[in-house]
């Protein structure tokens, strides 16, 4: 293949993965918490050898796939009435207990389990600032939580949702569309902004989401046809070749 093709290759696959990630965005449009991811891609320069620069003055790049970035914006805050749904205003993750260890969440859309534990939607125990599973007493019926995440009951004091921070949120992975993991010694927050009654919803625009999917698709199609009629040439080419050296 030609540099030609090679580079067509590389702007295709730099395409496949941008579309995979709108794809990802747009199926999570309506999870609580989630954040959209944007690919980042830079470019190559292949310089031609043994001349001075590009003929005809043209820079010959390839696409590179360099990494995901995730947008941090917060998403709509909705009021469920639910006294166990939370949400976070501003920076801040909840911590939860999973398999694996612990992990990071922005979706406070929290239950009960039969055995009086606060968990999320997985059934993973929502950890208070001790490092413990929230858990509640039989005859613990009123629920309040306090803006800095206090947790009490007509009973007293329960606890206080441990949410905390990270100096580089961007190096969090994902797992899944609720769940991060992290290399990185979280950071209690002192002040947290805790909204009990409400859900942070995903901050998808998926009309916007959509809008790029179609681009994308349709300059995929673009190069798709322009690298066959390249093949064409390029065949063309060797024929023309061939049948005037016979």
């Amino acid at each position: 293949m030609d540099q030609t093709g090679y580079i067509l290759l590389s702007r295709m696959s730099a395409m496949l993965r941008g579309t995979d990630v709108l794809a990802t965005n747009l199926a999570n449009a309506e999870t609580p918490g989630f954040r959209a991811n944007r690919p980042i891609f830079a470019t190559h320069l292949q310089r031609q050898r043994d001349v001075t620069g590009p003929q005809g003055g043209q820079s010959v790049a390839f696409a590179l796939d360099r990494a995901t970035w995730r947008d941090g914006a917060s998403g709509p805050l909705t009021s469920t009435g639910n006294p166990l749904d939370v949400a976070l205003q501003g920076p801040g993750f909840f911590a939860v207990e999973t398999p694996r260890g612990e992990r990071f969440t922005r979706a406070g859309r929290f239950t009960l389990a039969g055995d009086g534990r606060l968990v999320d939607m997985e059934g993973n125990a929502v950890l208070d600032s001790a490092n413990r599973p929230v858990t509640f007493a039989p005859n613990d019926t009123r629920i309040e939580i306090l803006g800095d995440g206090t947790i009490r009951t007509e009973n007293g004091q329960v606890g206080k949702l441990r949410v905390v921070q990270f100096g580089n949120e961007q190096a969090l992975r994902a797992e899944g569309g609720r769940l991060y993991a992290s290399d990185e010694t979280p950071e209690p927050m002192a002040r947290p902004s805790v909204v009990q009654g409400s859900l942070e919803g995903s901050n998808v625009n998926a009309v916007l989401e959509m809008t790029r999917l179609t681009s994308d698709v349709r300059a995929f199609q673009m190069v798709a046809q322009f690298m066959e009629t390249e093949g064409k040439r390029a065949s063309d080419a060797v024929s023309r070749i061939l049948a005037r050296a016979a």
